[in-house]
């Protein structure tokens, strides 16, 4: 089960009120000692983010989630210590949004293989008979919970979209020009989405787009052995994924298919 694993992984259920009472650090900085080697702090942050992690998933079940109960929040847990061992700071962004993102699609991936296991047990194996005495079936409950879902995800699809818009914004494009704008063929994608890559993981050159919103194409050719017809003729594509990179944007990453592959990262390539 689980709980099991999530007792085995933090030893011990900690509340958040036993964390040491010295100096509080950032996620970051907490992350960054971590990875240094000083995984005794590892069991101190994550007890101190206890209640960021049960109301992550409790938003994300859209109902409260029992710490000491529901598998949910041991797969968020484990999901947290994942993002530790995975983030990077230089593409970016910060610890809690990429946390928030890993920890999303380790629940939505659970959900999923309850649903599967679900589809395989008969029907009648979920009958139930509650206090009352009225019988229900708890797939008909699972059902709805998964409608609810569906319409929790499109509403926050639509939040992303907001709010990607308003990143995009002060460069001059628009969400509905993503789709038109990205290449259409594959190979082309890929080059620039791992140019946006390279741009994403570099601190000081990510800094500067943001702060006079446009984009360093010199160093980019430098960087990328890409030409400068070809940077300016993508900038509005390449100024975008860094921008989905570098937030928290998970149904964005999905929806235009936002991968890297490193093969063609810094290939010239038609569009």
């Amino acid at each position: 089960m689980l709980l099991i694993l999530f007792k085995r992984f933090l030893r011990k259920t900690v509340p958040s009120q036993a964390v040491s009472s010295e100096l509080k650090l950032g996620p970051e900085q907490y992350v960054e000692k971590i990875r240094q080697g000083d995984e005794g702090l590892r069991d101190q942050f994550i007890a101190e983010y206890y209640p960021y992690i049960a109301k992550l998933t409790s938003r994300f079940c859209k109902r409260y989630v029992d710490p000491s109960r529901d598998d949910e929040f041991s797969v968020a847990l484990l999901a947290f210590n994942e993002a530790i061992n995975q983030y990077d700071a230089q593409a970016g962004a910060s610890f809690l949004g990429f946390a928030k993102t890993v920890v999303h699609r380790r629940l939505i991936d659970y959900a999923r293989k309850e649903q599967r296991h679900m589809q395989v047990v008969p029907y009648s194996t979920y009958d139930s008979e509650g206090d009352d005495g009225a019988v229900y079936n708890v797939l008909d409950t699972k059902q709805a919970l998964d409608e609810h879902e569906n319409n929790r995800g499109i509403k926050e699809r639509r939040e992303e979209i907001e709010e990607l818009s308003q990143e995009l914004e002060p460069f001059g494009i628009t969400f509905l020009e993503l789709v038109d704008i990205s290449p259409k063929h594959a190979d082309s994608r890929q080059m620039l989405i791992g140019i946006a890559a390279m741009l994403t993981q570099n601190g000081p050159l990510m800094a500067t787009l943001r702060l006079t919103q446009r984009m360093p194409i010199k160093e980019l050719m430098e960087q990328s052995g890409v030409s400068r017809k070809t940077l300016e003729r993508n900038r509005k594509y390449i100024i975008a994924i860094a921008i989905i990179m570098s937030g928290s944007y998970p149904y964005m990453n999905d929806y235009l298919d936002v991968r890297m592959d490193h093969t063609t990262a810094g290939k010239e390539v038609s569009r």
